[in-house]
């Protein structure tokens, strides 16, 4: 059972709504805070455009800027991480969040979810943690949630919500 004190918070980047609709499903469920992370530049949403767009990102490991936000991660306890697959990697945006926040990642209970339309994600949880300077304690995988695509999303959701719940021991 988790102190009272503890407090948890999900940064999460979302294109299309699924990595979204995730994250406000674990605040529900969890009481969590929230901070999407928005490039300065906005991706493109649509056809050939948007995945010419996020492969070159992605393969050139790009940081893009992000709009501004405030956040300090002190009163955190565990910091739910939440991202597309992109290329069998994570976004840009995360990138770039991880690599700005490593330092103070190294010493929260880090969980990470990943939203994508098949494939594997298990090289965008190798990144995270390499990129988190720390283990990931617990991770789940969603295929397109919000198309129903992943008929057990809400299951899933469940889970991950009980080990972050659990304290993650």
């Amino acid at each position: 059972m988790p102190r009272e004190s503890s407090k948890t918070l999900v940064v999460y980047f979302s294109l299309e709504g699924n990595t979204r609709l995730v994250a406000n499903e674990l605040k529900k469920r969890i009481g969590a805070d929230l901070l999407e992370l928005r490039p300065a530049k906005a991706y493109p949403t649509g056809g050939f455009t948007k995945f010419l767009w996020g492969g070159k990102s992605v393969l050139m490991k790009e940081t893009p800027e992000l709009e501004p936000f405030y956040l300090d991660l002190s009163p955190y306890d565990t910091v739910v991480l939440g991202t597309p697959i992109w290329a069998s990697s994570i976004a840009p945006p995360l990138r770039t969040f991880l690599q700005d926040a490593a330092r103070s990642l190294a010493s929260k209970r880090v969980v990470a979810f990943a939203c994508c339309a098949g494939g594997d994600p298990g090289k965008a949880i190798e990144q995270i943690q390499e990129l988190a300077n720390t283990k990931v304690r617990a991770t789940a995988v969603f295929v397109d949630p919000k198309k129903g695509r992943d008929e057990n999303w809400n299951a899933k959701l469940g889970v991950l919500a009980g080990a972050i719940q659990a304290r993650l021991s």
